[in-house]
């Protein structure tokens, strides 16, 4: 691997902004309606304990990624070709997410613009990044940290003064019970997004201070999940409903409806750039992670020959991954989500910590 080296803080703001990324351009649990935001507190909590079993698996092997302790828990050649698989299942994943974003611009302000240009040119500044570095591109996360805190305060105050905030369309409360929020929760919050902290278990190795990992994760996790909640809050309350769930990007649409003093309206292309930020950093994570996860299996002593054409085969999987935008959406409401996500996030990881216990019963862990 990288001989890469971050602080605390720095792996804090990576997570948080990967947390966000393209959780809050799509809105999970909007299946849930005016109980969306409850899906996703929900979510949050057991992607925690969730998180808990990648931790656990960290605790015992913390100079590893989890390509490389693959091949001690299950073996070998089964470890090298459950890691291969989860390459793959990186690779798709970002470019899902890199497809998602494509989809945002050429939808709103890049009309005539064809999809593959749009991602061509977020693939190309993603590969400059990574070539540089994990430690670069963590230190770039830090300068747009502030920026993107920034850019959500003032968008907060501005739809508030707008007076586009109804709290009435949150009620009722659990109209139908709490079987549609579970419904949700376990087929959607809970592995989006905090379920695809799996990817961390690639870059844990990373921390200078193996100490702050747990607390940082959490932490991470957590404003990442208030933040989340406090946004679909907002967008429920400003669209409605009805028109939360028919929305493709809701807080677009939220951002969209600001107008104050009848001169400071269409925000939307500004705060684009917010989305923006986000959607890169949660590219470039899946992105590096699978970069790094092959050049750990198939030995290349400098992974930045990887870095290419990986970046070529994400942008060619976010073009034919589907014909059109409605056929991509079904296939990442049903496939990812019933076959890709359970299996990559929660199934396997849990079967590799049981192993890991019975292999490790007799050794003493690192320190939490």
């Amino acid at each position: 691997m990288e001989k890469a080296k971050i602080s605390g803080f720095q792996l804090f703001v990576l997570i948080v902004l990967f947390e966000m990324g393209s959780a809050l351009l799509l809105s999970p649990g909007s299946e849930a309606k005016q109980d969306a935001w409850i899906a996703i507190l929900f979510g949050l909590a057991g992607g925690i304990i969730v998180f808990f079993i990648y931790y656990r698996l960290h605790m015992y092997y913390p100079d590893l990624p989890l390509t490389s302790y693959l091949q001690k828990i299950i073996g070998k050649w089964f470890g090298k070709l459950i890691g291969f698989l989860y390459i793959v299942y990186f690779i798709y994943i970002a470019s899902r997410v890199l497809r998602d974003f494509g989809e945002l611009l050429t939808t709103t302000i890049y009309n005539s613009t064809p999809l593959f240009v749009i991602n061509t040119l977020m693939v190309v500044t993603i590969i400059y990044g990574i070539h540089k570095g994990f430690e670069v591109l963590a230190r770039v996360c830090e300068i747009y940290f502030g920026i993107v805190y920034l850019t959500a305060i003032v968008g907060m105050f501005l739809i508030t003064f707008s007076g586009l905030i109804h709290l009435g369309n949150l009620t009722p409360i659990l109209e139908d019970g709490l079987k549609p929020v579970i419904k949700t929760f376990f087929k959607t919050t809970l592995t989006f997004p905090f379920g695809e902290m799996v990817v961390f278990t690639m870059l844990l190795p990373f921390l200078n201070d193996k100490k702050k990992a747990k607390i940082v994760c959490l932490g991470g996790m957590i404003l990442a999940g208030i933040n989340i909640t406090i946004t679909t809050i907002v967008n429920i309350s400003v669209l409605g409903v009805g028109l939360f769930h028919r929305s493709t990007f809701p807080l677009l649409t939220t951002i969209g409806k600001i107008q104050i003093a009848d001169f400071l309206e269409r925000l939307d292309v500004l705060f684009m750039l917010y989305l923006i930020i986000g959607g890169f950093f949660k590219i470039a994570i899946y992105y590096y992670a699978a970069v790094a996860g092959a050049a750990d299996i198939f030995h290349f002593k400098n992974q930045r020959k990887l870095v290419f054409p990986i970046g070529m085969i994400v942008l060619f999987c976010s073009i034919t991954v589907a014909s059109n935008f409605a056929e991509f959406i079904t296939e990442g409401t049903g496939v990812v989500q019933d076959f890709l996500s359970w299996p990559f996030q929660i199934i396997i990881p849990s079967i590799l910590l049981i192993i890991a216990f019975f292999r490790n019963r007799k050794k003493k862990t690192s320190p939490a």
